[in-house]
């Protein structure tokens, strides 16, 4: 059974590694496409769920504080780790830490959570991509800021309104709305809407699988397998704890916190590395390894949930 959820999801992301790797579709393609999953598909699957379901399935808090407990205590130790063992500048530590805790809820958490669960947990899913966009990114950005005003002495707060003005968050906003004031939205649009989303599993997991027949850095290697380390085992133990032992979570919703907490690291790591010219290899490293060794750990994690 666990074969048959997994094979199907990792099959597509193989298939887009195998166009890449042949050059059947342009390695560079990945970036067009995952801007459509991004700013397309994934806000118009998030608007038109969100509109149906009640505004409290969303803020589950007992649910928010494991999923959010989980990655903040995963930052605050890579965060050490990374200023005491792999010393290197403030701008790097951020995206060291963040490369630990930010899940790739995106591409592969939500299609995933929507096959084994189905629509009915598409908002506990969705939460994870909002906690991480609107809370945690906004942090290695500020750190990262915070590094270079200390070279420059000017601090541009264009990167946080870019993550703020995210189109995930703008849809998610527009839906729990829409289902807080009970608007209807119009059947032509929610049509539209549902069509788009229909795009997004298939189209985020190739994108992904393309991404990775890029290749990976072949350097510090000690860095890149704690990484891993961090994201694909402490993320999710420490998030287990947080649900089991702190916070009482049954069911469903304990399963997606720490399903969703050992999914690899997430390819907006590396869109941050880009934008501010430091750990770039190594995140898509980590995010490549951690994508590849998520086929196991995935597998084993869904098959002694159920």
């Amino acid at each position: 059974m666990v074969l048959e959820i997994v094979f199907p999801l990792f099959g597509i992301m193989v298939i887009g590694f195998l166009a890449g790797h042949f050059d059947i579709l342009d390695k560079a393609g990945s970036a067009f496409l995952s801007r459509f999953v991004f700013v397309i598909a994934l806000p118009a699957l998030a608007f038109i769920k969100l509109s149906d379901i009640p505004v409290g399935e969303f803020f589950n808090w007992q649910f928010l504080c494991v999923l959010g407990g989980g990655m903040f205590a995963t930052l605050c130790v890579s965060l050490v780790v990374a200023r005491f063992v792999f010393q290197d500048t403030l701008t790097a530590q951020a995206l060291h830490g963040l490369t630990a805790m930010y899940s790739s809820t995106g591409y592969i958490g939500i299609p995933l959570i929507l096959v084994v669960f189905g629509e009915e947990a598409l908002a506990p899913g969705i939460v994870g991509a909002v906690i991480t966009g609107a809370i945690f990114l906004p942090i290695a950005v500020m750190i990262a800021e915070f590094d270079r005003r200390d070279k420059t002495s000017t601090l541009s707060l264009a990167p946080i309104a870019r993550v703020m003005c995210n189109p995930i968050l703008i849809a998610t906003a527009a839906g729990l709305t829409c289902s807080a004031l009970a608007i209807r939205v119009p059947t032509p649009l929610a049509a539209i809407c549902e069509l788009l989303g229909d795009a997004y599993v298939p189209c985020a997991l190739l994108s992904a699988g393309l991404f990775m027949s890029g290749g990976i850095v072949r350097t510090a290697t000690a860095e890149i397998s704690w990484l891993v380390f961090a994201k694909l085992v402490l993320h999710p133990a420490i998030t287990w704890w947080l649900a089991v032992h702190v916070f009482m979570l049954e069911g469903t919703l304990a399963t997606i916190a720490v399903l969703q907490a050992a999914l690899p690291s997430g390819v907006p790591v590396f869109a941050l590395a880009q934008e501010y010219k430091t750990f770039i290899a190594r995140s898509n490293a980590v995010i490549v390894v951690s994508t590849a060794l998520s086929v196991i750990t995935l597998s084993g994690l869904l098959y002694f949930s159920r």
